[in-house]
């Protein structure tokens, strides 16, 4: 029996993910210059109307207006045949103080969490960046669809767009073909299916395949990248798009954000979240986890389970799945707790958090660094330690 596969990403020009990357743009501003800041940024974009709400609590005022038409006009919304424009559309903003609750459980005297919830980290060895290769040929190709818009090689294209790729396993576990992709992208008017096809395929799907059957070379394996099927906006027009279209919201695509389905999520969204929300920092340290024990060489694949009770410093919880390797789980945890900072101070230090680094996660996933964002969480710099740890346990 065969055993399939599926994840999927979308563009930054995405309705939900032009939302993410104006919360996190607001998000960055604060932290630029007060990085003690408290955010959290909800944004929703329709027709002609951008509405940004949330709470934020900071010794400097920001011009979220300014900031939501400044990354509209990056994305390339400007009018015209993208139907939504960053200078014309209406900006409206509505925030006030974080609760003194909340406020009152976080502070860096009592550094407990701001919610309480579950986090999930995964790592896995099918790919160079550790993570399972649906999503990351997803991210590529959607990252690649929107840079070919911008740099003009494939000029008929607009920003939303959506990429899907299936892909086979083989006995082994391990990736052996890709079965099926498709892309839907915003195009202008006048361009024809066998355009689309064929500029898609020359300049998004092939170089990334190509990345695809390198690497799985350099591991040892082996991956059928010429039987694949393939769909380029099945509907056959997609010329309509992005908030004109649909409306986006905030944190709406949590599974492009993190492992495409291949492995749990918590439930919190990141986008427009300072670090003292949990959902955010303690998702980034679970990967950071996972990721350094698979580079370790303990077992081929990790997951990592975080909890956290509101105003409480210290997790409630540790859990480590190695999906069966010959690894004592009990032991491995208390290694992981020996070698990483798991309160919620200790994470934003142990990553350095309070830094403006957050737009450029709002796109293309939070972990593999597509956009080459040197994230500390995808270092694998404490793998050796953990190894060390652990056998000496």
């Amino acid at each position: 029996m065969r055993k399939l596969f599926t994840s999927e990403s979308v563009t930054e020009g995405h309705p939900d993910k032009v939302c993410d990357r104006i919360s996190d743009a607001v998000l960055d501003a604060v932290l630029a210059v007060d990085p003690n800041g408290r955010v959290a940024c909800e944004t929703c974009c329709t027709t002609d109307t951008v509405f940004i709400a949330g709470e934020i609590t900071s010794k400097v005022d920001v011009d979220i207006e300014g900031i939501a038409r400044r990354v509209l006009r990056d994305i390339g919304y400007t009018g015209g045949a993208s139907g939504f424009d960053a200078d014309t559309c209406k900006v409206m903003a509505f925030v006030h103080k974080q609760s003194p609750d909340i406020a009152m459980g976080t502070s860096d005297t009592v550094g407990g969490a701001g919610d309480q919830g579950m986090m999930f980290g995964y790592a896995c060895n099918e790919t160079p960046e550790l993570m399972p290769l649906p999503i990351m040929l997803a991210h590529k190709m959607a990252y690649k669809l929107a840079q070919t818009r911008k740099d003009g090689t494939i000029p008929f294209i607009l920003p939303d767009g959506k990429t899907q790729v299936t892909v086979e396993y083989g006995e082994d576990g391990m990736p052996s073909r890709i079965d099926t992709i498709v892309i839907s992208t915003q195009h202008y008017e006048n361009a024809t299916e066998e355009q689309l096809l064929e500029s898609l395929t020359e300049n998004v799907i092939t170089p990334i395949l190509k990345y695809a059957k390198h690497f799985a070379g350099v591991y040892g394996g082996d991956l059928d990248i010429d039987t694949y099927n393939l769909y380029i906006n099945p509907t056959g027009r997609f010329v309509q798009g992005g908030p004109a279209a649909d409306t986006g919201l905030t944190g709406r695509k949590i599974i492009v954000d993190t492992y495409g389905g291949y492995a749990p999520h918590g439930g919190g969204a990141f986008s427009g979240k300072d670090p003292t929300k949990v959902d955010r920092s303690a998702a980034y340290m679970a990967r950071h986890i996972a990721k350094n024990v698979v580079a370790s060489g303990l077992c081929d694949k990790c997951q990592v389970q975080l909890a956290y009770a509101i105003g409480m410093a210290l997790p409630v919880s540790l859990r480590i799945d190695t999906f069966g390797a010959n690894v004592d789980e009990e032991k491995l945890c208390n290694a992981v707790d020996r070698c990483f900072e798991l309160t919620p101070l200790g994470i934003i230090e142990a990553l350095n958090l309070r830094l403006p680094i957050y737009e450029q996660t709002s796109a293309y996933g939070h972990f593999g660094n597509v956009v080459g964002g040197n994230f500390t969480w995808e270092s694998t710099h404490k793998a050796g330690l953990l190894r060390r740890t652990y056998n000496t346990l």
